[in-house]
């Protein structure tokens, strides 16, 4: 789920955070996918008239097409991917989870009345809205991974903390999801749309984390809480504030304790034994493995692995295959030039300050017409 509404109130209040860039701006950078996130995508969005992709045993392949192909894109425009992998939900989530079995349950029984009916739009709604990620698609998608030579991390947990703490850590630039609780773990820099199909021709939205702040005028303990109000995975929020109200009342009062004792609970009603305190401890403190300890390494396809893992039962053509690990071997091994940003710090220069450059400016047009002129043309003229 992510934050509920957190981009748009970003989007109206602090747009000066966002910026819009083409693929082709990340070359050379090294980027932390939530590899869930795009699993869902690729099994909602790689389908074959309406059905998922699937291999001659009747298992589904939408997830590795999408994996195979979207990660050569993104190589082929000098991206150097890592993926990373949700670990045990934090007991928190547990409510969400089950709200969420219960919509499964619900899109079932309307998928039964559609199929029924012979609605084949609605078919097709609800078998999305069924659509789950489970251990089989991510446990193939690391081998496929592994047989690329892209690298992948296990989070202990959720992998958006994962992703917010390689950022952090320096080990990548950015993290790419469509779940705005990157943010709120604290990642700097967050992507949306990278992995998009380039069909959809979407430019790549840039979140900075600290113009985010700035543009909202919260600290970052504040931009949690209100995370919390606006609606999260880890505890309910409370009946009847919306956003506009919610970003109102932190800006007012600054925390969830100080908002709890000046609300009005005959108008808002505040959850029975609500456990906002664990949901800031866990976007605070989340269980990450130490991003030291992490070694990122992009290695050589292995080709003839790929062919055995993805053509025969899988039923991939094999020469796109071939063609696909050829690609991944020209990226890796093509010597081109880094980002510049790479090896240099770009430091500020003395003057950068606008309205301090125009008085130094004032300052030097006054001299000059005292001196009559300029100094380097003096006692030439006779």
């Amino acid at each position: 789920m992510g934050i509920l509404g957190l981009s748009k109130i970003i989007a109206d209040i602090a747009p000066g955070s966002i910026k819009e860039r083409e693929l082709k701006h990340y070359f050379g950078r090294k980027i932390a996918i939530d590899a869930s996130m795009c699993l869902y995508q690729f099994l909602i969005a790689v389908r074959n008239e309406g059905e998922q992709l699937k291999a001659a045993d009747g298992e589904t392949t939408s997830h590795l097409m999408g994996t195979f192909y979207r990660t050569i894109r993104l190589v082929d425009q000098g991206i150097k991917p890592v993926y990373v992998f949700d670990g045990k939900p934090p007991n928190l989530k547990g409510g969400e989870l089950a709200k969420r079995a219960e919509k499964r349950e619900e899109a079932q029984k309307l998928l039964q009345a559609a199929e029924e009916a012979g609605n084949a739009e609605d078919v097709n709604k609800f078998n999305r809205r069924l659509v789950k990620v489970t251990k089989i698609h991510s446990d193939e998608a690391k081998q496929l991974l592994k047989l690329m030579g892209i690298p992948y991390v296990d989070a202990p947990c959720e992998a958006e903390a994962q992703c917010a703490a390689l950022v952090k850590g320096g080990k990548v630039y950015a993290t790419a999801t469509e779940d705005m609780d990157a943010l709120t773990f604290g990642c700097d820099i967050l992507l949306r749309r990278l992995t998009f199909s380039e069909a959809r021709k979407m430019p790549v939205q840039e979140f900075h984390f600290n113009k985010v702040l700035e543009g909202l005028e919260l600290n970052k303990d504040e931009f949690i809480d209100l995370c919390i109000m606006l609606g999260c995975d880890y505890t309910d929020s409370i009946k009847g504030i919306g956003p506009k109200r919610a970003i109102e009342l932190i800006k007012t009062h600054k925390s969830l304790e100080k908002i709890i004792e000046k609300l009005d609970t005959k108008k808002y009603t505040i959850p029975e034994d609500w456990n906002y305190k664990q949901a800031r401890l866990l976007f605070k403190e989340p269980d990450v493995a130490n991003v030291d300890d992490i070694e990122l390494k992009w290695s050589e396809p292995d080709e003839e692995g790929l062919v055995k893992f993805l053509c025969g039962d899988k039923q991939f053509n094999e020469e796109r295959v071939r063609s696909g690990a050829k690609k991944l071997c020209k990226a890796r091994n093509t010597t081109t030039q880094g980002r510049l940003d790479s090896y240099f710090k770009v430091l500020p220069t003395p003057n950068s300050n606008p309205q301090k450059r125009k008085i130094e400016e004032k300052k030097k047009s006054a001299k000059k017409g005292k001196t009559g002129g300029n100094s380097k043309f003096k006692g030439k003229a006779k």
